[in-house]
């Protein structure tokens, strides 16, 4: 199918952040052909959309989260993380069928297409079904089988993850693709992640794990084994991999140079940081390092949206305030920390900008808005701004997912429903 979107503000988010006025883009089946001033074209196309009045800009991407998690939104806040977990979270986890975990993430797909994300990474438990939900909702999928190295699920684990990437990598028209999720170093010890090593590299695939990212877990893993977290993962070797580290809030100068040596990009999650109390990742001192680093929402039993454009604005106001310095995190840089660096940090090089060659994963932004006016800089439009609701596009890999409020894959009264039902089950489960 050939699509052209005619008339468009474009803001590439490229590396001299070009913005193309009255822009022609032309999408050749999932990928861009062209982007640029306007032409004539001799052809015909299957469809032409109307961009005036339009900004179009990559599709969001998802660094960090944890789609059916959905299911626990609002039933676990204004605890800290280990309470979180152990008290709450996992017990209900427990419980979870596959069928609970396909319409949880769902909803969360739901939820993100109807917020701009065209890429969402995910770990967690019956990715099969994960896989599912993205091969039938259209949108694209990192996705990886949470490890726990403890207990009676640490071989059943990698013995899932396995089959899993044998199954799922660059299925789904190559929307999905795969990693391999040991989950914390304070749940997965040093000779279980050598294993994990020993399938990744059989596997040829990267890996995904939370770090360092309270300051009780940094405690308890320097007192088990006399170094930080960050510390411990290049010692087991972990780190020699292609690895996105997820939150990364607790780290010393030795921590951030360690992943700086080893190429290590990070998924930054300030709203699910700020949530649980666990901090804020020095992010400005990992760029100086030339760091990758994406944006993530988590789950949104922690944040609790999905919403990316949030995430967005949250890490830009932040650093800020943190440093008092409003030079910290531009709005030009926040933006390729929600696409372009995101795109980079869960290892795609082929989404995150609007370029030629580049998969069409896109989104369009309605400007004839009180918020977007006066047009003075619509790139910090975008990230200071931007609602959901301005969104009246979302495409990925060449097909409409959303257009004009309306999600084209999806049943969203059927989604809600299994969802609302599910979560009322399985907590009720817990309390009984």
């Amino acid at each position: 199918m050939q699509i052209l979107i005619r008339g468009a503000t474009v803001i590439t988010v490229n590396k001299n952040y070009d913005i193309i006025p009255d822009a022609d883009v032309v999408i050749n089946e999932n990928a861009i052909s062209y982007v640029g001033p306007q032409k004539e074209w001799q052809q015909t196309y299957d469809r032409v959309i109307n961009g005036r009045g339009k900004i179009l800009a990559p599709g969001l991407v998802n660094a960090h989260g944890h789609a059916a998690m959905t299911l626990l939104r609002s039933y676990a806040d204004d605890v800290p993380l280990m309470y979180w977990l152990e008290k709450r979270i996992w017990p209900v986890e427990a419980k979870l069928k596959r069928e609970d975990v396909y319409w949880g993430t769902m909803l969360a797909i739901l939820e993100m297409i109807k917020s701009g994300t065209t890429t969402f990474t995910d770990m967690y438990f019956f990715m099969d079904q994960v896989a599912e939900a993205v091969d039938e909702s259209g949108i694209r999928g990192v996705l990886s089988r949470g490890l726990v190295g403890i207990g009676e699920m640490a071989d059943k684990g990698l013995a899932e993850s396995e089959q899993f990437v044998g199954t799922w990598q660059g299925k789904g028209d190559g929307r999905i693709t795969t990693m391999l999720g040991p989950h914390a170093p304070y749940t997965c010890p040093p000779e279980y992640l050598k294993r994990v090593i020993a399938l990744r590299e059989k596997l040829d695939v990267p890996v995904q794990i939370h770090l360092a990212e309270t300051l009780d877990e940094t405690n308890r893993i320097q007192k088990q084994y006399g170094m930080s977290p960050t510390a411990l993962l290049a010692e087991t070797g972990l780190l020699a991999a292609p690895v996105l580290a997820a939150h990364c809030v607790h780290l010393s100068e030795t921590d951030m140079d360690i992943l700086r040596e080893n190429q290590v990009h990070v998924a930054h999650n300030p709203g699910s940081n700020l949530k649980l109390g666990s901090g804020i990742a020095p992010v400005p001192q990992l760029l100086k390092r030339g760091i990758v680093v994406g944006l993530g929402t988590d789950g949104a039993a922690s944040n609790n949206n999905l919403d990316m454009l949030e995430e967005m604005r949250l890490a830009a106001l932040l650093h800020k305030g943190v440093h008092m310095d409003p030079t910290m995190i531009t709005a030009p840089e926040a933006l390729a920390m929600a696409t372009r660096e995101s795109a980079k940090a869960v290892f795609l090089n082929n989404v995150g900008v609007v370029a030629p060659e580049m998969k069409a994963d896109l989104i369009m932004f309605n400007l004839n808005r009180p918020h977007f006016t006066p047009q003075h800089d619509l790139t910090a439009h975008l990230v200071y701004a931007s609602q959901p609701s301005d969104i009246t596009l979302v495409m990925v890999n060449g097909t409409i997912l959303m257009e004009d409020g309306a999600v084209t894959t999806l049943d969203e009264e059927k989604i809600m429903f299994q969802a609302q039902h599910r979560a009322v089950h399985l907590v009720s489960e817990i309390a009984e």
